[in-house]
């Protein structure tokens, strides 16, 4: 078998840096460009980790810890420095090793194991991912149970099965998918509203430090700007941009008009709006401006209730009737506001044992199954989903 390496850390400067190395002839390369601590020859077991120095020739690169975490699978964790990174991976390459992405080993890494499935190795690929610890949670339910439970329990008894009820069981799981997609991988969020309605303050609020310009100024956010801030289950992807109600000038490349389109682009790929609105203000919202979130997840915040409320809620469309008081000069409210969060995602209450999809070829295998005319259209689809390939 060729010897495979991969760069398992991301780039930049680091404390540490963690190489992987794969393949039959992985230990036979350590004797070259391995020195070991002390006098006694290296002696690799799994579970074992060994102190030393890598070499090329009789120049010494870097010390290292290099830790054997299975037969013909180990791990050199180095100092982070890119340039040492680099020698070490030259090196590598120098003696034949086969230089691959951090996706591309642990495919091979894993494929290569006995009865390892396709949800199992796509789990081991999207661990690194998932934003939260409850995200990576649910990713691991879905290898001996979850997702891949299910889909066995169709294969096994798909004689006694009617393919309504797999339509069914399919449908309930895309729709959990979309939840758990929130905690795995974060929400993106935009925070919208009128001018000076307290955006930039709010989303300071919830950051916990200064990222926006705060002013009295009317429109004074003419770019976006983005936080993340962890409220529960969910990562939350804050952006704040310019005042999606103003009516730009009608000159060419004026920067208003470029940062109302980059915010317009923000709204349609966000998992949830925010929009606030100034409570102690009387004036009407636009229709047109409005009618942008008609068919999204939005919170209605009225913002600065510290003074006396002027803006009139009844005039809201029902979809915007989903409302929240808070002050973000004083954090009053801040607590209901995440709570109304995490209702509105649905991710409240989310049981991590439901069976999800955590990958796009996944959602198009099970989405495939909602439309199943056979059980032997079935079980061709389920067999993909359980055994196919996993392309990167």
């Amino acid at each position: 078998m060729d010897c495979y390496s991969a760069v398992m850390t991301g780039k930049g400067t680091g404390a540490i840096s963690t190489i992987q190395l794969f393949g039959d002839s992985s230990e036979d390369l350590f004797k070259k460009i391995f020195q070991p601590a002390g006098k006694k020859p290296a002696k690799f077991e799994t579970g074992k980790i060994l102190l030393g120095t890598i070499h090329d020739g009789y120049k010494k690169i870097d010390q290292v810890t290099i830790g054997c975490e299975q037969p013909r699978t180990f791990a050199i964790n180095c100092h982070g420095n890119p340039l040492l990174v680099e020698m070490i991976m030259q090196l590598l390459r120098r003696n034949g090793v086969r230089i691959l992405t951090a996706e591309q080993l642990l495919i091979k890494i894993f494929s290569a194991k006995e009865k390892t499935g396709t949800i199992a190795l796509e789990a081991k690929l999207a661990q690194p991912k998932a934003k939260t610890l409850q995200g990576t949670k649910i990713i691991l339910n879905q290898i001996d149970s979850g997702l891949s439970k299910i889909a066995k329990g169709w294969l096994e008894n798909l004689d006694d099965i009617y393919p309504d009820k797999i339509k069914a069981e399919a449908s309930r799981i895309i729709q959990k998918s979309r939840t758990a997609k929130l905690i795995i991988y974060g929400c993106k969020a935009v925070l919208t509203g009128p001018p000076n309605s307290g955006k930039s303050s709010l989303l300071n609020c919830l950051a916990g430090r200064q990222k926006s310009i705060v002013t009295e100024i009317s429109g004074t956010t003419r770019d976006w700007v983005t936080a993340e801030c962890l409220i529960d289950s969910v990562s939350l992807e804050l952006t704040d941009t310019a005042g999606l109600d103003e009516k730009p000038p009608d000159a060419p490349g004026n920067i208003e008009k470029a940062a109302r389109k980059k915010a317009l682009e923000t709204l349609e790929q966000a998992d949830l709006v925010l929009l606030v609105l100034d409570s102690s203000q009387s004036e009407k919202l636009d229709d047109q401006f409005i009618q942008k979130f008609a068919n999204k997840k939005t919170i209605t915040i009225l913002n600065k209730c510290d003074l006396p409320a002027k803006f009139d809620t009844d005039k809201l469309p029902d979809f915007l009737s989903n409302t929240v008081k808070i002050s973000a000069k004083t954090s009053d409210g801040i607590d209901k506001l995440t709570e109304k969060i995490l209702q509105t995602t649905g991710t409240a209450e989310f049981d991590l044992q439901n069976a999800v999809c955590f990958t796009d070829r996944q959602v198009n295998l099970i989405r495939q199954l909602t439309t199943i005319k056979s059980k032997e259209q079935a079980a061709s689809i389920i067999t993909e989903l359980l055994n196919g390939r996993v392309y990167v």
